[in-house]
């Protein structure tokens, strides 16, 4: 029943009887309010971590250090990543069985899940937020959804395993092939992907990167002494190959754990780059792609990441050596921290403006905070066999 304002007749209102009418169309207004708006809740701060022995999804917020809710149900999640949506609400999971899940962060529920192949690693989502691609091992090839429905849209078959997906400017995907050394470009602006390959890659490409600018796309090898990079700002992209014989005269280490140049470090005008089967990080000059320097590490490098200023890297490592991080300072090349956060350090995540970093240390079960000026710890947070961390300002970068 609506409220009924009744006035004295032939009298106007008095200044009490004003501000009696003020206060009960405050209160209808008040009541008229949706519940979903009272309940608003911003996703900035918010960010999911892979619990990978149990398909679950830890939410997370940075501002209070704290996990605040968990989604289950998400398959095989031992090498998974996501990726978000424009609006940072919902995140595409990608597993490594196959499956590709959209999840929404506020209610903390899964949307929809699709098996869409046997092997999965990893995905990207499209500059202008509608597609979503899944690079696949099994049966290969990558498979693109709009990121409403999960119906697939276009198939792109390889023959084979395919790595090191990315997103770039001009709804377009750039991929690598495992087994033909070739990078392919999908252009999917239109209504049918148009297709660029481009051979003479490499043996063997097992990761690659892009640049936040969209222009440089590196590929690393683990069949050859070297990195590739193409310019994709060129009309016709050429190969060009990058720290030709790193690793000439020395001996081969037995790789435990490939690295990952997905987690890029752009600090200044250098990349800095895990070695394959070495203990050490590379600096490349990010112009002329001319090596700059080498810091021998701790153990073989997995992730090399910049702090969001570019003046620090932090390292972690393969087993058996994954129980420790190296802090390097981009100006002198030197390592400046070294530290044993605790067994199983496998994914890094920086706070938009990097003063703090979140570790995941899969073996103590633990998500642990770091200050980066200090170095101080600042909290554990428990977590079930943590990998990857994901904040939601990824949603705004181009390449994560």
């Amino acid at each position: 029943m609506k409220p009924v304002l009744r006035f004295i007749k032939n009298s106007a209102p008095t200044e009490g009887i004003r501000c009696q009418i003020l206060a009960m169309a405050i209160a209808v207004l008040a009541t008229c309010s949706t519940p979903q708006a009272l309940r608003a809740q911003a996703t900035g701060d918010l960010g999911l971590v892979v619990e990978r022995a149990s398909g679950s999804l830890l939410v997370v917020d940075q501002s209070d250090r704290a996990s605040i809710g968990r989604i289950t149900g998400l398959g095989d999640l031992s090498h998974a990543s996501l990726v978000y949506s424009p609006d940072e609400r919902f995140a595409y999971v990608f597993g490594r069985d196959g499956g590709l899940t959209k999840v929404d962060i506020l209610a903390q529920k899964i949307v929809r899940r699709v098996m869409q192949a046997g092997n999965s690693i990893g995905g990207a989502i499209s500059d202008d937020g509608r597609l979503v691609a899944v690079s696949n091992y099994e049966p290969g090839g990558v498979r693109v959804f709009d990121t409403d429905t999960l119906e697939m849209v276009a198939d792109i078959p390889t023959g084979c395993k395919t790595i090191g997906l990315v997103d770039v400017p001009g709804t377009k995907f750039v991929f690598s092939l495992w087994d033909t050394g070739e990078t392919w470009i999908a252009d999917l602006s239109g209504d049918a992907p148009q297709i660029t390959k481009i051979p003479g890659m490499g043996a063997n490409p097992y990761d690659a990167l892009v640049t936040g600018d969209g222009r440089t796309y590196i590929a690393g090898l683990f069949g050859e002494d070297h990195l590739t990079a193409l310019d994709l700002w060129q009309e016709h992209p050429k190969p060009q190959t990058i720290l030709p014989g790193y690793a000439k005269g020395r001996e081969g280490l037995p790789v435990y754990k490939m690295p990952h140049l997905e987690g890029w470090a752009l600090a200044g005008h250098d990349f800095v780059l895990p070695a394959m089967g070495q203990h050490e990080v590379l600096w490349v000059d990010a112009r002329t792609l001319k090596e700059t320097g080498r810091t021998a590490t701790h153990g073989q490098p997995v992730f090399a990441m910049a702090r969001p200023d570019g003046r620090q890297v932090w390292v972690n490592f393969a087993h058996p050596l994954n129980d420790t991080i190296q802090v390097i300072d981009t100006v002198t090349k030197k390592i400046i921290h070294h530290f044993e956060p605790g067994p199983g350090v496998l994914h890094m995540e920086f706070t938009p403006r990097g003063h703090e970093v979140w570790l995941s240390v899969r073996d103590a079960g633990k998500i642990m905070v770091y200050d980066t000026g200090t170095f101080e710890k600042l909290r554990e947070i428990e977590a079930e066999s943590p990998s990857g961390i994901f904040f939601t300002a990824r949603a705004h970068k181009t390449g994560l």
